[in-house]
This record gives structure tokens, sequence and C-alpha cells, in this order.
């Protein structure tokens, strides 16, 4: 199977979203990704309160007209405040990835495999028992885990395990192990709200996903 292309990175700071358009590929692909995305892939997680957004073109040159193309996609989402559209000089690219940045990845983890990244992945599909994920950084499920995640792997206590249906067999964060899921105390909730792991005080705790926005996002990024 041939490798996605990625051409719009969303990626969470503090102020709300950031939104990386690829500067080295059409700008009909872009804006054509990017309303996928919005419509289809990304619409969990877009949807709910006002998010303030800002758009980073890269070095492109840009018109104005393509510039409105963007925020017309956008704005199309009605919780998606835009606060800038920008481009960058060329002198300024960045060379070194962001540690921010959330890769996309679809499929399914089944019993006997292993998914490994290094930083931050959001896994759209099922992680089944006998399957494990493990990233460097943030792992993040938009399906069911039954299976063992591993976050933070290189040490990184900062990172969260969040899933849509958090059944797994182990939960690990850098070198902290999670207590038997019989032992969490989420009750009826657990079977019916999107769940996150965390460290606090060297002990994994699990919580709603709605309670995130509690935390820093530097933190957790």
């Amino acid at each position: 199977m041939a490798a996605a292309k990625h051409h719009v990175t969303i990626k969470g700071v503090k102020e709300g979203l950031v939104f990386l358009l690829d500067d080295s590929c059409e700008f009909s692909e872009v804006l054509a990704e990017l309303k996928h995305k919005l419509e289809k892939t990304h619409q969990q997680i877009l949807t709910g309160p006002i998010i303030h957004v800002h758009v980073k073109l890269g070095s492109r040159v840009v018109t104005e007209e393509q510039k409105e193309q963007v925020r017309g996609i956008i704005s199309s989402k009605g919780n998606l405040l835009i606060q800038s559209v920008e481009t960058l000089d060329p002198s300024h690219q960045k060379t070194d990835p962001d540690p921010a940045e959330v890769r996309m990845v679809r499929g399914m983890v089944r019993s006997g495999q292993t998914l490994t990244h290094d930083g931050n992945i959001m896994f759209m599909g099922d992680v089944n028992p006998g399957g494990t994920i493990i990233s460097t950084g943030s792992i993040y499920i938009m399906g069911s885990l039954r299976g063992m995640a591993h976050a933070g792997v290189d040490g990184d206590e900062r990172a969260i395990i969040a899933a849509s249906h958090m059944r797994p067999t182990q939960l690990r964060i850098a070198g902290i192990i999670s207590r038997p899921p019989d032992e969490w105390g989420l009750g009826d909730s657990f079977d019916t709200y999107m769940e996150f792991a965390y460290v606090k005080e060297g002990k994994m705790e699990i919580d709603k996903i709605h309670h995130l926005h509690k935390f820093s996002l530097n933190q957790y990024t």
C-alpha cells in the first residue's frame, strides 16, 4: 500500500490550533487535503467550542485570492475562528521537526503486531488484544485500545495516552506502568467516554477526555 501524503498538519498549541500547509506541492493538493481533513478524518476533534486557528503557509508565494480560499474552507467549520494566515521568509524555514506535530496513521494493530512512531501519533483504528503501539510522544487512538500502549518511550513523562474506548491490557508512559484497568474507578463512564492517561507525581492517572483542558497543552505535546 502506498504511503499517504501529508500536505496539511494540524497541531495543538496553548492558544488553539495551528494549521501547517505544505509549501512544496501544488496549492490545489493542499486545498483538497485541508477540506478532506475538516470534513472527514478530523471531524471528531474539530467540533465543539470556539477554537482559535493560525494558518502557516510556509514560504509559498500566494495571492490574496488563495488566502481567501484557505479561509473559506476553514471557516466552513463554525467553531474554527481564524486569527491569522501567514507566510514565512524562506530564510526562516525550520530545519528540525516540530515536537508538537501529531502524525496521523490509519489502520489496525492486530495480535502480535507492534506499531512504533517517533513523535506524537494519532492512530485512526483499533489496537487489538496482543497488539502494541509505541511512541516517543503522546498517543491518541480514535478507536478501541485493547492491547498495550507505551507513550514517551524515551522517558518523556509529559506524554499522554488517549483512546475512544480504553480497554488496554497495559499502559505505559515513560517508565511508569498503569494499575489494572479494574482499579481505575471510572465506573459506568468507562464504556461511554473517551479517556486519557497521564503521569502525576510519579503515578499514572486516568481521566475523562473533557478534563484535558485543565492541563497545559504544552505539557502534553
